[in-house]
């Protein structure tokens, strides 16, 4: 097969917001070959993910992704590490580059899977998909009880799991946040699992993140996520040479594989997060989850927007039973609960699988997305480099 097309579908809500809320907008990615269509999705802000495609070269190592992607050959994952490979060679000083790549890995993936008759979590040599337990993925309210009730409607919507994040942690005092955390606490109940997501509040002031730890030990959270800037490596390990029986979570903003391995092996966290959509796609996650395993640190996948990402993030750890944990977008924009028109549900059990489907297993209906379609244009010199294509 060969690489035929490349078609980016920048979707967006009619309003978008300052909330943490990454649902808000989505690039979707469909690839053909060899008859074949393929879905990916780039977790990126869609326009300059766009134009990292379609851009003119700038110099030798700096050249639109497409150079390494159309008309490449797709007969096996062999072909799919070639096409990475080049990116990374070719595009290395085009910084969105990976973030592009990324959303077309994943649809290479699905590609294959679909042409093999194999869901891609066994191309990727698993034999089974294991059962993991969804964990709702919400903000914290603007006050406790926002987040009392939150917490409390997760649970009455069967999550036995759920991390708060984001909202006001770490604007003002620790005793406020406690607040928080104990709210959350009380709405989940004494045996949910809790975590919690502060979104990189605390830059890398050790000593303001060690100031919640008290508190988050007294509700037992199941981890304290992203306290310091994504690349702060000596902040994750300083914190977690405190002692605390609360592990650091990290990981979602690697966007290659040595920033994983740099936040797992200088970082010292408990758990690392990966998201399919930054890290350049679904080979290099599932390294991660390789490399995880060995060092006995729980993979995480890392998604907070729609089912395709879901299904793109659950692949490369699918059948991996110790890691039974995994995010689960719960309260998503109407947008991103329009991508997939076969979402992956929850069991009798409350606990979901990577789809047995070839490919990813999502379908992707482009006319009821049509109405959150943004009408976009990028050109140089009068010369058209990307138009919307027509739904």
């Amino acid at each position: 097969m060969k690489i035929d097309a490349v078609d980016f579908f920048y979707f967006a809500m009619p309003e978008v917001t300052t909330a943490a809320d990454g649902s808000q907008d989505a690039l979707v990615v469909r690839v053909s070959a060899g008859g074949y269509v393929g879905w990916g999705e780039c977790e990126a802000a869609p326009l300059p993910t766009i134009a990292a495609f379609v851009c003119p070269m700038s110099h030798g190592a700096c050249r639109p992704v497409s150079a390494s992607v159309l008309g490449h050959a797709l007969d096996g994952p062999e072909d799919i590490d070639a096409i990475s490979r080049l990116v990374a060679r070719d595009s290395m000083d085009l910084l969105q580059a990976q973030h592009t790549l990324s959303g077309i890995e994943m649809a290479l993936w699905d590609i294959l899977g679909k042409a093999r008759s194999e869901p891609v979590w066994k191309l990727l040599g698993y034999q089974r998909s294991e059962a993991k337990i969804p964990y709702a993925s919400l903000l914290f309210g603007d006050t406790p009880q926002e987040t009392l009730e939150r917490a409390k409607k997760a649970r009455s919507d069967g999550f036995s799991a759920a991390k708060f994040g984001w909202g006001p942690i770490g604007t003002t005092s620790a005793q406020d946040d406690a607040d928080q955390f104990v709210a959350a606490r009380e709405g989940l109940g004494t045996d949910g699992w809790l975590m919690v997501d502060v979104g990189q509040i605390f830059a890398e002031d050790v000593d303001a993140a060690a100031a919640r730890l008290p508190a988050l030990e007294k509700v037992k959270a199941h981890w304290f996520e992203e306290p310091f800037y994504g690349s702060s490596y000596e902040a994750y390990a300083a914190l977690g040479a405190r002692g605390s029986s609360v592990r650091t979570a990290g990981g979602e903003a690697a966007h290659n594989l040595a920033m994983a391995r740099h936040v797992m092996d200088i970082g010292k966290v408990g758990f690392v997060q990966i998201d399919c959509g930054r890290i350049g796609g679904i080979g290099p996650a599932k390294i991660v989850a390789d490399l995880a395993g060995a060092r006995g640190i729980t993979y995480v996948n890392h998604t907070f927007t729609t089912h395709l990402a879901l299904s793109a993030s659950l692949q490369p750890y699918a059948g991996v039973a110790r890691d039974r944990i995994c995010e689960y977008p719960a309260d998503p924009s109407a947008l991103a609960q329009a991508i997939a028109t076969n979402p992956i549900l929850r069991d009798a059990n409350g606990e979901i699988r990577a789809p047995e489907a070839p490919g990813l297993g999502i379908d992707v209906d482009l006319v009821r997305l049509k109405p959150y379609l943004v009408d976009t244009e990028i050109s140089v010199k009068g010369q058209v480099l990307y138009r919307t294509p027509a739904i």
